[in-house]
Order: C-alpha cells, then structure tokens, then sequence
C-alpha cells in the first residue's frame, strides 16, 4: 500500500504551490496530474514558430526590488524559485469607442502612486484626496490580509475589529460603493474601474476586498510578467517541489476520493490506488462533489454552498503571430482595454450574450520583452470573458464557423479602436473558446475563474468563514475556486494558505 502524508490533486498554480508548501515542511506528498505537464493554464504551447502564452496577461504583487510583494516573496524567496520577473512598462491604456467607430476616451495610466495620482489629475481633476484615501484602504486591507493568512484560517475578531476597522467595514459593500464613499468623481470612477474585466464581476457587485487588492498591488507595485511564459512559473514550482522531496505523477487521472469513516482516506487513479490523511483537490468543489466524492459524506452546507455560487468568467481567447516587429506595425502599448466605456453593471450584461464582440484586453506580449518571439515579429492576445454559459447553446455544427466569426470580430475591433492594421500580418492563429478550456481544465462551463467573488460570496466572507467551510475530514479545495478568488497571484497566495491549513492539522493530530 502506497502512504503519503498528502496528496494533491491537480498541477495547477494552487495545486503545486500547496504541495510546494507541505513538502517544505518536510511532508511526504505526492502531486497527480492528468496532462503530461504542470500548469492548467498556466502553461504555453507552439504554433509553427511561436511559443504562445496560454492565459497569463500580467502578475500583481511582485513589486520593485526593496519593496517586494508578497507574490514575490512566496515564489522567489519562500519557494527559491529563480524567476526574472518582467516590467510591464504602464499600467494600461484604455480606449472607450461607441459603435460607430468614434473614440469617446483614450487614456493611458503608469505604475507607482504619485504618477498614478498626478495623470488621475490630469484625466479626473479633483480626486487627489480620493486617491490618498484609497492607498490608506488599500495599506489596511493588504495588512489585515497577511494577518488572517498569518492565523491559518482562524483570525481573531478582536484583533481585527482593534487593528482593521477600515478592512472589515468595507468587506461587506462592493467596489462602486467604496469609490464613492472616498468621493471619487464620476470620470475617476470610470478609471478606477478598468480593471473590471479581469475580475471578471461588475463593480456593483464585485468584493471590494478582491477589488482593493488587486488594482492597489498593481499601481503600487506595477505589473509583471514571466521572461518565458507562465510555462516557466509553473515548471519552476515543479522543480521546488521535487526538490522538497516530492513525487509527482503525470498522464494520471484521479477517478475517485477514497473514505474510511467518513474521512478522506486516498485516491483511486488510472495508475492505481494511493492513500493519505489529506487530500487537497485543485479545482472546482462541484466538479468533485459530483464525480469523486461519495454523496453521503458531503455535509448539506457544502453542497448547498456550491450549489449556489455562481461560476465566473467563460474566456474567449484569439493569440496571433504576426510576420512584423511591433514597432513595424505602430503598435506601442502592452495592455489595451477596449470597450464601449459604458457602466460596468451594463458591460457585465452585454458580456452575457452572444452577439457582435464589443470589447476586449489586448496585449503585445513584445512591448514588455521584446525577445519573446522570433526575430522581426511580434505575437498577440486578444481575451474577452463572458459572464454566462453561452456557449454552452452553440450547436456543434456551427462552433468552427462561429469561433472564426468571433475571432475576426475582435481583431477588427482592435484595428478600429487603435488605427493599427495586424490582420494581413498573421502567419500564426490559434483560438481557444471556453469550450476550450473546458476540454482542457475540466472545469464546468469553462469557468476557469471558479467562483464569481461576489455579493453573499464575496471575498471577505469566504476568509472570514475559511475554518467552516471546509467541513470534509481530510479534504480541502484550492486554485481559483479558492477563499482568495481568482487569478494567478491569488491562487497561488491561496495554495500556500491551504497547505498551511493542512500542517495545522497535522500538528494538531501529533503528525
């Protein structure tokens, strides 16, 4: 019989960072995959002569050296893993055009407070004293934050009503409520909420917490990307792990949790049955409840629980390779959003239908390293994420000529919102549907976000809750699905959290 002291399920940025995290502490683990490669989507993969970057558009909470994230110092540091973390040279730029073709806004934001406020000045006038409040909030939140993680899941109220007032007062209100509280002018508003997209929830709704987290670490610190793609991340915490002492399995699929007295017990896998304590399973909790996990071991609030979260962001995603330089091709920005630039309660509904694509998060990966490709060209990606499941109705008959048809209408997008002509450059094109990724990651509808970080299940209640939320004996969940929401940098801070968790509860069993 083959024991481990914990088993992950799932190579994705939570699975591998817990597993980083029990081995560095000495535990036996062993991490099953069922693709021949670590990642999920935190991966890469070729067409002809480029290597595209599957999911990855920028990281927050690295930081500048002398003022290092926690990203940072989970990876770098903790781990030891010697990525060289690439500088996004501006924030963004962000271009609102009707659909007539007129451009109604088009600005551009830098990194680093002072620079962020001075141009918010120079778009919004008036909003210095919103944006010195802001950075307050977001100086509590991010402490508070490292508190909680800090407590293994069970943080004093005490501490916190006494230290974080601020965190837990805006915890229960949504981002457009906080911004307004801080007396942003309505242009500010339309600023500070760019990011919207890649939280996948308007700002009505969406966790102030989450909100708060993200686009502070970002002005604060700027963003940054891998030098070899997100490939090179993972691929990274895959050697820390076996150099923790680690085994890991690929081309293994996990069929089903093993129990013994209503306790996870194992995992039986295409390569055969192995058993554990604890199991974490990197990936979506209904996913589990519905094929791996025997049904009357599941407690009433779990289930219900998953039940009524809904899944988040479906992604569309076209990447290009292109014959020219981007300098060629007038192509000057790293990170363009392009929208109609409406409210984002009304952008969250438009992207819950399937008509004529209307906005979209552009990179050039070359803007930010310019040797990423093949000399004298440059390579792409164009994301937009839609809010329901509606390409779940696509018939099969229709999904070839209807992914063409979506692809085409986003690069024309782009053309018409920055004046540069890619299309008669493309020598390589590769479209992924969240069909797409739902083939490829197994998670349901192609959600690879996990959980929307909303409303009732909004971030600081999912911490907040973290100790009775995880009622299974011996099983715990982590990745985007996770208490921290989604992206790259929370799941992999929530990996670390959820290995934490589990050697608490190894300490406690004299483990």
């Amino acid at each position: 019989m083959q024991k481990y002291d914990a088993i992950v399920v799932g190579a994705g940025n939570g699975g591998l960072s817990s597993a980083c995290r029990l081995a560095k502490a000495g535990k036996k683990v062993l991490l099953i995959e069922q693709h021949n490669l670590p990642g999920g989507v935190a991966s890469s993969f070729r067409r002809g002569r480029f290597e595209f970057e599957t999911a990855l558009h920028e990281l927050a909470a690295i930081g500048k050296p002398g003022s290092r994230g926690e990203v940072y110092e989970l990876i770098n540091v903790d781990y030891g893993i010697p990525i060289n973390w690439v500088p996004v040279p501006d924030l963004f730029r962000s271009i609102h055009i009707n659909d007539e073709g007129k451009i109604i806004r088009d600005f551009t934001m830098p990194h680093g407070r002072q620079a962020f406020a001075d141009k918010m000045e120079l778009y919004a006038p008036g909003n210095r004293e919103a944006m010195a409040n802001f950075y307050k909030l977001f100086d509590e939140s991010k402490a508070a934050l490292t508190y909680i993680s800090s407590a293994n899941g069970s943080p004093s109220p005490k501490v916190l009503r006494k230290k974080y007032p601020n965190f837990l007062k805006v915890g229960s209100y949504a981002p457009m409520d906080v911004l307004t509280a801080l007396k942003f002018t309505d242009a500010a508003k339309k600023i500070m909420g760019t990011y919207w997209s890649y939280m996948a929830v308007d700002l009505y709704r969406l966790s102030s917490i989450f909100y708060l987290m993200m686009v502070g670490d970002l002005i604060d610190g700027g963003a940054y990307i891998t030098e070899h793609t997100s490939h090179q991340l993972t691929t990274g915490l895959l050697e820390a792990f076996r150099r923790f002492g680690g085994e890991s399995w690929f081309n293994v699929r996990a069929e089903e949790i093993l129990f013994r007295d209503d306790r996870a017990c194992g995992v039986r896998t295409t390569q055969g049955t192995v058993y554990a304590d604890h199991i974490i399973w990197n990936g979506n909790p209904n996913m589990a409840f519905a094929n791996m996990v025997p049904k009357e071991v599941i407690p009433e609030r779990e289930l219900k629980l998953a039940n009524a979260r809904k899944f988040s962001a479906r992604m569309f995603v076209v990447y290009v390779g292109l014959n020219k330089t981007a300098e060629e091709l007038g192509i000057k920005d790293y990170n363009i959003f392009i929208s109609p630039g409406l409210d984002t309660a009304d952008e969250y509904k438009r992207v819950g239908k399937m008509e004529k694509i209307r906005s979209t998060a552009a990179l050039c990966y070359n803007i930010a390293n310019p040797n990423i490709g093949p000399l004298g060209t440059c390579q792409m990606s164009f994301t937009m994420a839609y809010s329901k499941d509606v390409w779940g109705d696509v018939e099969l008959r229709d999904y070839v000529n209807l992914k063409n048809e979506k692809a085409r209408e986003i690069l024309e997008l782009y053309e018409r919102a920055t004046g540069a002509s890619i299309i008669p450059y493309i020598e390589e094109i590769a479209v992924a549907t969240p069909w797409t990724f739902c083939r490829y990651t197994s998670v349901p509808e192609g959600g690879v976000y996990g959980y929307e970080a909303a409303e009732w299940d909004n971030c600081m209640a999912r911490m907040m809750s973290i100790d009775r939320d995880y009622k299974i004996k011996g099983l715990k969940f982590t990745g985007a699905a996770g208490p921290r929401g989604d992206g790259y940098s929370e799941a992999l801070l929530t990996g670390s959290l959820i290995g934490k968790m589990v050697l608490g509860e190894m300490a406690k069993e004299g483990k």
